[in-house]
């Protein structure tokens, strides 16, 4: 969700990446200390929903910005939920559902609100201190980076599997389409890897 910066003159645009990663770190510590009972549902979602009138979005604005983000990661409040709710029973299965999805749309609203550079700029210095142990931090926000610049290529790379399969006049398929998607990512990875050699970044 890093990608989906949305412009505004709302209060949380006007700040600084670093403290707004250490208020949603804040926030997310506030969400973990919430207890496992009923009473946590109302108030997990109470805080989500209260940054975003907060912020000036409002909650159907941002849902409507995070759009099909929220949709996509579906499938963790899903897995949490179906854990939680055969290992710990109804209760404590929604208090951290709960939490996990109050967490994901907090972290949504960061990224509707803080560009990706200045929020990769603020982890770069962040990771200053691991330098100390040989992280080189300015790669690490490299890392990261590509990262995430891979995820909407991946997602083309499998529209167009799809679509080939469709010519094909064959029915698209995880099975079938997971062996060419690895080829197709395996080769933009190797174009990737050539692109930043010739940069001089080993």
């Amino acid at each position: 969700m890093l990608s989906l910066y949305h412009p505004g003159r709302g209060w949380m645009h006007r700040m600084p990446a670093g403290p707004t990663l250490a208020g949603l770190a804040l926030v997310a510590l506030v969400l973990a200390a919430l207890p496992s009972a009923w009473q946590s549902v109302p108030v997990a979602l109470g805080v989500a929903c209260g940054l975003y009138a907060a912020s000036g979005m409002g909650v159907t604005g941002g849902m409507r910005a995070l759009g099909g983000q929220v949709w996509a990661v579906r499938w963790i409040i899903v897995v949490t939920a179906g854990g939680q709710l055969l290992f710990l029973g109804p209760e404590a299965a929604a208090a951290n559902t709960a939490r996990v999805a109050a967490a994901l749309v907090v972290a949504g609203l960061v990224s509707l609100t803080t560009p990706v550079g200045s929020l990769l700029e603020a982890l770069e210095r962040g990771l200053q201190p691991l330098g100390r142990i040989g992280v080189d931090p300015a790669r690490a926000a490299l890392l990261l980076t590509i990262a995430l610049a891979m995820m909407p290529v991946l997602t083309r790379l499998a529209a167009e599997v799809r679509d080939a399969q469709r010519a094909r006049g064959l029915r698209p398929s995880l099975a079938r389409g997971a062996l060419p998607l690895l080829v197709l990512a395996l080769r933009h990875a190797d174009d990737l890897g050539d692109a930043l050699a010739a940069r001089g970044i080993r």
